[in-house]
């Protein structure tokens, strides 16, 4: 009875060191995504963070590759002023041409669609 009890307090102090690890690692990443924050607003001038936040909600990793090439311009002294949205679009622009250069190819096959118009014989 008492190995009984014993293993218990220790699964219930297991999984309160995990929980106590998990809030640890929230709190850091709440931490670093504030400092991002800040840091971008200190870069970007309104627009270009308007322009920012709007494709993060439609490519998220395109937008975390740029924050990531905006700090590093930041802490290694290529940026000066803040980031107006023209030169936003120019680091877009090169962002998007390394990496993801993907094309987009749309395939019909009609016949299985059976929206083909040649059937009509009226």
């Amino acid at each position: 009875n008492f190995q009984a009890s014993n293993s218990s307090q220790q699964q219930q102090q297991q999984l309160a060191q995990q929980a106590e690890q998990q809030r640890q690692r929230q709190e850091e990443e709440k931490q670093r995504a504030e400092m991002k924050n800040v840091m971008l607003s200190q870069i970007l001038d309104q627009a270009a963070r308007a322009r920012l936040n709007t494709l993060a909600m439609t490519k998220p990793e395109k937008a975390a590759l740029v924050e990531q090439r905006l700090i590093a311009m930041a802490r290694s002294g290529q940026i000066a002023d803040k980031v107006s949205e023209e030169q936003l679009k120019q680091i877009l622009e090169s962002a998007g041409g390394s990496g993801s250069s993907k094309s987009v190819n749309v395939k019909f096959d009609r016949r299985r669609a059976a929206i083909d118009s040649d059937d009509d014989d009226y």
